[in-house]
């Protein structure tokens, strides 16, 4: 009872009586406030942790692997030896290389010819898909093989069928009363038939996508555009190809991207010359130039020179889609 008065007349309380709640809430204070600095250290940590495995892997093996290139690119390496600065010399060499510029208008004519047909032939493709067929999943199965066919498998098969001696197609040609071509020796045979191994690959993948984008295209339009009288081709020129466009630049700037990288197929197609580009450098491309300098000759820095130009023209060439894109965007009515 003393230890009640004294602390109702503002004494000290007994050490045995309980906290007050003032008490117990200044206490659980700084637990409280760690707690809310955890969590918001975690709200804020977290999505970076989870985007970081992508941006270290980027960085190791993409970054540094170009900005070291670039580097290289500018020395004299020899496969065991020591780098010796040269600053843009590499470059100006390349420009004053006649095997450089073949291999860039190789590069040039094997994209136009292979690129142009399999967005055509894709563009065909997914509008037949597009309609209401019967087995069109077998169909859109059937499109996508060629693309799941890996590129030893495919280019082995089609330079069988190109063989000069003894291939299914000279053979046709030679049923029809033409002349056997040579198809490896030859430039633009060569050139052709290679373009023909790459649309084949890629001309199902693509209608894949084109497909996914027509299928978005709102039923509306359709049926407006039959009420007004507009045949299915006019439909397909006036509806579909206006909707699809932004689909139709992507495609466009990744198979630009992929030609411009062609190795594969080439260096395949060629057999124990596939390296050069063919006995005459017919069919040699950045890519299998880039490959010959750094790994047969040796000359990295070359190779490293090589690289970089082709990043340059791809960028070069990513940015003239981009204007072009936009300034028809910006024109009335698009």
């Amino acid at each position: 009872m003393a230890t009640s008065l004294r602390a109702r007349n503002g004494g000290s309380p007994s050490p045995d009586a309980p906290p007050s709640p003032a008490t117990r809430r200044g206490a659980g204070r700084p637990a409280a406030s760690r707690r809310g600095r955890l969590y918001r250290w975690d709200l804020k940590a977290t999505p970076y942790l989870f985007v970081a495995p992508f941006f270290l892997t980027f960085a190791a093996f993409g970054l540094f692997p170009l900005l070291y290139t670039g580097w290289l690119s500018l020395h004299r390496v020899e496969l065991g030896g020591d780098p010796r600065w040269k600053g843009l010399e590499n470059y100006t060499d390349l420009a004053t290389s006649e095997f450089f510029w073949n291999a860039l208008a190789n590069t040039f004519t094997i994209g136009v010819i292979s690129t142009v047909p399999q967005l055509l032939m894709a563009l065909g493709l997914a509008h037949l898909l597009n309609y209401k067929l019967r087995g069109r999943g077998f169909f859109r199965v059937a499109v996508l093989a060629p693309y799941a066919t890996s590129i030893a498998a495919a280019t082995l098969v089609f330079a069988q069928l190109f063989n000069t001696d003894y291939g299914l197609i000279n053979s046709a040609l030679g049923w029809a009363g033409f002349d056997p071509v040579d198809w490896e020796s030859s430039k633009w045979p060569a050139q052709i038939a290679i373009s023909t191994i790459v649309t084949w690959r890629w001309t199902g993948y693509n209608a894949l996508i084109y497909l996914a984008a027509m299928q978005a295209v709102p039923q509306d339009l359709y049926e407006a555009a039959a009420l007004d009288g507009a045949s299915r081709w006019r439909q397909f020129l006036s509806v579909t190809i206006p909707s699809i466009r932004p689909t139709i630049l992507f495609t466009v700037i990744v198979s630009t991207i992929g030609a411009t990288q062609l190795f594969g197929e080439p260096m395949l197609y060629g057999g124990s010359v596939g390296i050069s580009g063919g006995s005459g450098n017919q069919f040699q491309t950045l890519s299998l130039l880039m490959y010959e300098k750094g790994w047969v000759t040796g000359a990295l820095g070359q190779a490293s020179a090589i690289a970089w130009v082709m990043l340059l023209l791809l960028l070069l060439i990513g940015g003239v889609q981009s204007l072009l894109a936009r300034s028809h965007r910006a024109k009335p009515g698009s």
